[in-house]
């Protein structure tokens, strides 16, 4: 009827019928009824569906009226249509993440498993498959990896750990409310035992990377892990008020208080409980706390010890004391921690099988070992069992700085099992201070393998970071002598995944190569030959789309060398060194002389930008920027001179190194001085502002990812206040640091602040939040943008609500980046 009542070219009965307050029809009713909608009186009779089913019946090929969402503008709305299809490419491109050798049935090669992940943005979730392969050597200079034809999906499943043999897999699936924890053990080809530990006996088992530790005894009958503590008792109340002997149990005829309020270890440890120390038997399934480690301890990376006849079994673990409060862990390498040996539970065999001996009456000690040092963590024996060794964030602990440069130590391990805590600690591989040009620069953000060591029991196989690159080294823990065993000819990135035998099964990739698997040998073993030759390994796990290999193969990156400006003479050698930064640009010249550039500035500040593979940055890359990834002084792998130059300096040193750097890209003729962006997160977001404050005229656009905007502000929420002092005094700041912060300390603070230049941006900015962000929480950011706001520049936030501060839930990621290439290409184009 409608479509039929618009064709007349007299309409007056039509528009009197629909619209009684309007006796005179517009003129436009002659023409297509897509332009009614200019008339008011038709848009204020017809909701937005009305229309949309009124035009839809006369057919018109205008379509149904789209409301766009919020923040999108019809210019962009397409922009943000081609770049998701393809940041979704490379999102989906899947991630290698650990590697497992097994000796191989026939006794010919091995079996490998392989773990890796890949983002769900439907789910927010990140799937978790298992890959597996038979590996054969067939000459001096060749591998041969048979793949399984499709990966398995790990659904539900949190850790999974072989036993020493490789004859059983352990499996364990947190909960994700008060049910049971689940432990699998899997033989060959069936589920062989499952139990249910109950929350009442321990909450979730700790998979977190630094906490969890989960370690199989040598006989594999008993498994030693890092799990929440029970739930405390919180007082009941009932219709009547309290009720007496508070229990952990459920009762719909009652509810629970909140009871005191406990310390966290703060972000992403929101929610989570201490973390202690348990013992399950996989024969009767019996889990039981291990006694004697005090309450105000949380453990974590428990290691079996060496057994020794005749005596009791011990149990090496890592602990950190909360004294007064709980501080941010996270990240966070200068909390102390110290390893401590306790005795594990006995076990007796029964009729039925072995049970847990109550030793509730015994008096169990438990050992300090590195009384000596501030800080050990990362135990591992030797395969003989005469040495333990650990890192040491010692000169992070000393000078407060978060995270600086490891040192490598020793213990000798008693073979008569009787444990001391004045036991030697021989340094093996000391802290750098400054390394010269192409030498070792010493130990960052190393990670051992649960089995590290080469077949001559002596030799450590260890990820560590040189520069600008991750690198693979070896150790030998008696004479100290490392080697940069991944090719020192190679700007990219590597780290070993495993050890096959004395083989090397690693994964290397760079800002434009996704990660490929390596397989690396001696190349003459018996001359003693410290040469290493890689070979390429073809993999499933290499694939990615046509499209994301063509835009990969059009870029090129280098590292840069660049000289420091006007150096004091009172900074130290290592310190006046050059910093570096990783240029990534096109292979060949695009439109105009110059493509964008995007400055991107690391966190931290005691991180480190790596030439390693970023699906996001890589996407950037393949959408017309180039990118300028600088690391300023202050960073790992570039010794410690030059880390600890920058405590006290924060918003200075760091802001000109950027500087410095900016303009030396320029005078290379890489970049237009007018097409610069700035994008960085964390304290590279207090660099992003910053910046955009002190040098105004110099960036066309700007994004931060939850930026360290007011330090003053942060002081008093953040999970890191010592860090804010530390920075800002420097290492004396350790010292000075208080939760009732003076008006001199707030005035320093601000001072040293982004906010304190807020009124000379100009700079269109875009914030990207995370609203459980525990380390830089969202009001820094929000004052910010804010002030801009007010200031009339313009300013664009997004804040997800369930993100802390990394901004890694799978959906945030995503619609963090596609913002940023939006707003960088709506700026720079």
């Amino acid at each position: 009827m409608a479509s039929a009542l618009l064709s007349k070219t007299t309409s007056d009965w039509c528009v009197n019928l629909l619209c009684p307050r309007y006796p005179s029809p517009p003129p436009i009713l002659s023409h297509p009824p897509t332009l009614l909608l200019t008339w008011r009186p038709f848009r204020d009779f017809f909701s937005t569906k009305r229309l949309s089913t009124f035009l839809a019946m006369d057919g018109s090929k205008a379509g149904p009226l789209k409301e766009l969402p919020l923040g999108i503008d019809a210019t962009t709305e397409e922009e943000y249509a081609s770049q998701s299809k393809l940041l979704q490419e490379f999102t989906s491109i899947s991630s290698i993440d650990k590697a497992w050798i097994f000796k191989s049935d026939s006794g010919i090669g091995s079996q490998a498993m392989f773990s890796i992940s890949q983002p769900n943005l439907l789910a927010n979730k990140r799937k978790k498959f298992i890959l597996s392969s038979h590996i054969s050597r067939e000459s001096n200079n060749s591998v041969n990896f048979q793949w399984a034809p499709f990966p398995v999906e790990m659904t539900g499943v949190s850790v999974i750990v072989p036993s020493p043999s490789g004859a059983k897999l352990l499996v364990v699936r947190n909960p994700e409310n008060e049910s049971p924890c689940q432990f699998e053990i899997w033989g060959r080809a069936q589920v062989e035992k499952e139990f249910h530990i109950p929350q009442s006996v321990h909450g979730s088992v700790y998979a977190d990377g630094w906490f969890q530790g989960i370690s199989w005894n040598s006989d594999e009958t008993l498994v030693a892990y890092v799990a929440e503590e029970p739930s405390p008792s919180k007082p009941t109340f009932t219709g009547q008020g309290y009720k007496k002997g508070s229990s952990t149990e459920k009762d719909f005829g009652n509810w629970k208080g909140q009871g005191d309020w406990k310390e966290e270890w703060g972000e992403t440890y929101a929610g989570k409980r201490q973390p202690a120390l348990f013992v399950i038997n996989i024969n009767s399934g019996e889990a039981q706390a291990v006694k004697g480690i005090e309450k105000s301890l949380s453990v974590g990376q428990v290691v079996w010890a060496p057994p020794v006849r005749g005596s009791h079994q011990y149990l090496v673990f890592v602990g950190w004391s909360e004294g007064t409060r709980k501080l941010g862990i996270k990240y966070c390498f200068n909390r102390p921690c110290a390893l401590y040996a306790v005795r594990a539970p006995n076990f007796e065999s029964e009729a039925d099988g072995p049970e847990l001996k109550d030793n509730s009456t015994e008096d169990v000690p438990v050992v300090n070992l590195t009384q000596s040092i501030s800080s050990a963590f990362y135990p591992r024996f030797s395969p003989d069992g005469k040495f333990l060794l650990f890192l040491s964030a010692r000169s992070s602990v000393d000078s407060g700085a978060h995270s600086a440069t490891d040192s490598l130590h020793r213990i000798d391990w008693p073979i008569d099992g009787l444990l001391s805590s004045s036991a030697k600690i021989v340094d093996v591989v000391p802290v750098v201070m400054c390394a010269e040009d192409g030498s070792f620069p010493g130990l960052y953000w190393s990670s051992f393998l649960s089995n590290p060591w080469l077949s001559d029991g002596c030799t450590m196989i260890i990820t560590s970071i040189w520069g600008s690159c991750q690198v693979i080294l070896s150790v030998n823990v008696l004479s100290g002598e490392v080697i940069r065993i991944s090719p020192t000819d190679s700007n990219s990135s590597w780290s070993v995944l495993t050890l096959d035998g004395d083989n090397v099964v690693a994964v290397s990739s760079s800002p434009v190569d996704v990660p490929h698997i390596k397989y690396g040998y001696l190349v003459d073993k018996e001359s003693k030959s410290t040469a290493w030759s890689w070979l390429n390994v073809p993999s499933p796990t290499n694939e990615c789309s046509e499209k994301v290999k063509s835009l990969l193969s059009s870029l090129q990156f280098s590292i840069m060398k660049i000289p420091l400006r006007d150096v004091s003479d009172s900074v130290t050698k290592g310190a006046a060194k050059p910093i570096e930064a990783i240029f990534v640009s096109s292979k060949t010249k695009r439109n105009d002389p110059f493509d964008p550039l995007i400055v991107i500035l690391h966190g931290g500040p005691h991180s480190v930008s790596l030439s390693s593979f970023s699906k996001s940055l890589a996407f950037l890359s393949s959408i017309g920027f180039n990118l300028f990834i600088v690391n300023y002084r202050g960073s790992l792998g570039f010794g410690e001179e030059a880390l600890q130059s920058l405590l006290g300096k924060v918003g200075s040193q760091d802001v000109n190194d950027v500087l410095v750097a900016i303009d030396h890209v320029i005078d290379l003729g890489l970049a237009s001085p007018s097409k610069l962006a700035v994008l960085g997160g964390s304290h590279g977001g207090f660099l992003t502002t910053h910046l955009i404050g002190q040098a105004p005229d110099k960036f066309v656009a700007a994004a931060a990812r939850n930026p360290v905007c007011n330090l003053a502000l942060m002081v008093g929420t953040t999970d890191i206040p010592d860090w804010i002092y530390v920075e800002a005094y420097g290492s004396e700041g350790k010292n000075s640091f208080t939760d009732a912060p003076s008006a001199e300390h707030l005035t320093l603070f601000q001072s040293k602040s982004p906010i304190a230049h807020v009124s000379k941006v100009k700079t269109p900015t875009l914030f990207l939040l995370g609203a459980q962000d525990l380390r830089v929480p969202v009001s820094t950011g929000l004052q910010y943008a804010r002030a801009l706001k007010e200031r009339g520049v313009p300013v664009k936030v997004i804040v997800f609500p369930n993100d802390t501060h990394a901004i890694e839930r799978p959906q945030s990621d995503f619609e963090s980046f596609l913002n940023i290439g939006v707003w960088f290409k709506k700026y720079l184009s």
